[in-house]
C-alpha cells in the first residue's frame, strides 16, 4: 500500500500541524490549500490524492463545491469534513452530501489519523486513478475491484490488434468497453463503426456488413459500402453477434481469416484493414451445441474474451454510477437531487438488477421527475425496491432438504462441479461463472475430484 497523499483545504493555521502530527509515522504527503478555489484547483491538478480533508469549521471554506468535485473523479476521492462543535445533524448532513466522515471540534489526533487511514484503505481498494489507464476508460464509472480488473485487462488488449469478444448480460456496458478499447488503441484516429446484429432484418444484414454494387438487386440504384469498408483503419464493433444468421456467419469467418470482403454483386474481393470487437449476452457454447452458431467462428472471435460482471455482483458501483447519472441530469435539465440517503442506497444494493446499469439509469431518470428533495430517501424509490426481493406469501411452504439426498459433502460438491461443467459444455470460464468461483479454484477442485 502506497503512503497516503492528503489534501488539506483549510483557512485555520492550526489544522496543518494537527494533521502532520497525526501522520508523522506514515510517510504521508500533505498538500494544503487555504481557500475553496485553491482546493478545487488542487483537486483538478492531482489525480493521485488519497483523501481530502475539508475544514469548514471557520465558515471560510465551502464544502459543497469540494464534495462535488471530489465525487466526480473516477474513482471518487474520499472527503473528510472537519466541522464545528459536536452536532448529530451536521454529521448526518455531511455524510448524506458525500463525505466519508465528519469530525467535530475539538479534533483528536487519534480520530483524524484513524479516519485518514480508513479513507486510504477505501481509495486503495477502489484501484488506481483514471490517469493510470489509457484515454477512453474514464467514461466507465466504477470503484469495485471486479471492474478495476476488467478495465486493466481491456487496457492491456487495447495495446494489441487482437480480436476481442466481450460477454456479459444486457445493460452491463459492453459497448462502452468497445469504445474504450478503440480509443486506447493504435487505431484511435480511425473510425469506430458499430452494428447491432439483432436490430437489422436477416435479409439486410449481409448487405449492411459487406456492401453492394449498383444493380446487385432490384432496389440497388447505386453502390453502397458495407460496415467493413467504412471501418477501414479503425474498429468494427459487432453487437449481439449471437443473433447473426449462419449464412452471414460463414461470410464473416472468411473476412476474419483473410481480411477480404465480397460486396453483393461484385466479382472482386476488397482487402480491409480493420479490428473486430464482438459482443454478446448469449451463451455461445450453448448456441454452438444447438447448431445456431459456428464453432470455427467462435474460435476466431474468442481470441481474447472479456466478461463484464453484472451490477448485482458489484454493488459498490451502484452509488458512483448513480451520482454520475445525477450529475448528467443536473447539467442537462437542472436536476435538484444531490445525493442518496444510506438507507435508500442499501435498498438499491439489495436489488437483483436484471437490467443492470441500463435499469439503474431508468430508475434515476424516474427519480429526477418524482423526487422533490435534494436527497433520495427510501420513500422516493419505486415500490419494487421497498418491497424487497421476495415476500413470505410467495415463499414455498416447505424447502427441499439437501440432506435428504444422502450424499456426503464431497460427493455433493463433485456433483455440483460436474453439473456446472455439463451446462457450460466443458467451458471452464463459463462453469466458474455459474459456480461464482474463480477459474483457478475450479481447476483445483476438478483436479481434486479427478474431473476431466
Amino acid at each position: 500500500m502506497h503512503p497516503p497523499i492528503v489534501a488539506l483545504i483549510s483557512a485555520d493555521l492550526s489544522t496543518k500541524p494537527l494533521l502532520e502530527q497525526a501522520l508523522s509515522d506514515y510517510d504521508a504527503t500533505l498538500l494544503t490549500a487555504p481557500t475553496t478555489d485553491a482546493g478545487l484547483q488542487l483537486l483538478a491538478q492531482r489525480t493521485d490524492l488519497t483523501v481530502v480533508v475539508c475544514d469548514d469549521g471557520s465558515g471560510q471554506i465551502s464544502r459543497e463545491p469540494v464534495l462535488g468535485c471530489a465525487g466526480r473523479t473516477v474513482p471518487p476521492v474520499p472527503v473528510i469534513l472537519l466541522g464545528g462543535p459536536d452536532s448529530a445533524k451536521a454529521a448526518i448532513d455531511a455524510v448524506r452530501k458525500g463525505a466519508i466522515d465528519y469530525l467535530p471540534r475539538p479534533i483528536g489526533i487519534d480520530a483524524i489519523r484513524e479516519s485518514i487511514l480508513h479513507a486510504h484503505a477505501i481509495r486503495t481498494a477502489a484501484g488506481p486513478p483514471v490517469s493510470d489507464l489509457p484515454r477512453g476508460f474514464e467514461q466507465i464509472i466504477s470503484v469495485s475491484p471486479q471492474m478495476r480488473l476488467v478495465k486493466h485487462l481491456a487496457a492491456e488488449v487495447a495495446a494489441t490488434d487482437a480480436t476481442v469478444l466481450i460477454t456479459g448480460e444486457s445493460g452491463t456496458g459492453k459497448e462502452l468497453f468497445a469504445h474504450a478499447i478503440h480509443a486506447a488503441s493504435a487505431r484511435s484516429k480511425g473510425p469506430f463503426i458499430a452494428l447491432n446484429c439483432a436490430g437489422i432484418p436477416e435479409h439486410l444484414l449481409e448487405s449492411e456488413l459487406f456492401g453492394y454494387q449498383r444493380g446487385a438487386f432490384t432496389d440497388a440504384k447505386q453502390a453502397k459500402p458495407g460496415r467493413f469498408q467504412l471501418a477501414e483503419d479503425g474498429t468494427l464493433f459487432l453487437d449481439e453477434i449471437g443473433e447473426m444468421s449462419l449464412s452471414a456467419q460463414a461470410k464473416l469467418l472468411r473476412v476474419l481469416e483473410d481480411r477480404l470482403v465480397d460486396p453483393l454483386g461484385d466479382t472482386h474481393s476488397i482487402k480491409v484493414n480493420i479490428r473486430v470487437i464482438a459482443a454478446t449476452n448469449e451463451d455461445l457454447p450453448a448456441q454452438i451445441k444447438a447448431g445456431r452458431f459456428r464453432l470455427d467462428l467462435f474460435y476466431r472471435l474468442n481470441v481474447y474474451q472479456l466478461r463484464i460482471p453484472p451490477l448485482r455482483e458489484r454493488p459498490d458501483d451502484i452509488e458512483p454510477v448513480l451520482l454520475s447519472f445525477l450529475e448528467s441530469a443536473r447539467r442537462s435539465h437542472g436536476c435538484r437531487i444531490r445525493g442518496i440517503a444510506p438507507e435508500a442506497l442499501a435498498l438499491l444494493q439489495r436489488h437483483d438488477w436484471p437490467g443492470n446499469v441500463r435499469e439503474l439509469h431508468n430508475v434515476v431518470e424516474g427519480l429526477t421527475i418524482t423526487c422533490k428533495e435534494e436527497i433520495i430517501q427510501p420513500a422516493h424509490l419505486p415500490p419494487t425496491f421497498r418491497a424487497g426481493k421476495s415476500s413470505t406469501a410467495d415463499a414455498p411452504a416447505e424447502k427441499t432438504s439437501l440432506l435428504g439426498f444422502g450424499l456426503s459433502f464431497q460427493e455433493m460438491e463433485k456433483k455440483l462441479l460436474e453439473e456446472a461443467l455439463r451446462k457450460a459444455s466443458g467451458n471452464v470460464s463459463e462453469a466458474s461463472r455459474l459456480l461464482k468461483i474463480t477459474r483457478n479454484t475450479l481447476r483445483y477442485r476438478m483436479a481434486k475430484y479427478h474431473i476431466q
